[in-house]
């Protein structure tokens, strides 16, 4: 299983934290939904990579999360039954 990658967007910075990584895009859209209705701030990155890609979804999405609000991001989706979706922890 992957490891989580750890963000840091630079000196004094917060760090982000990998939640998921995945090409399915419902699932995108439905860990989404969960850490907005628990008002759990996330980035979505690459999702403007099927550009590249040919829009062949192909290459995966990354949901990412501030690493003060990582556990209780991965006890929401873990509580919903995705918690095989998410990346190893470190």
């Amino acid at each position: 299983m992957a490891r989580a990658a750890v963000v840091s967007l630079g000196k004094g910075e917060p760090k982000l934290r990998e939640l998921v990584r995945t090409n399915d895009m419902v699932l995108v859209s439905a860990i989404g939904a969960l850490l907005n209705g628990a008002n759990i701030h996330h980035l979505e990155l690459d999702q403007n990579m099927s550009v590249i890609e040919g829009s062949l979804g192909v290459l995966p999405r990354r949901i990412l999360v501030h690493d003060d609000d990582y556990r209780e991001a991965r006890q929401l989706l873990a509580d919903a039954g995705l918690a095989h979706e998410l990346r190893a922890d470190e």
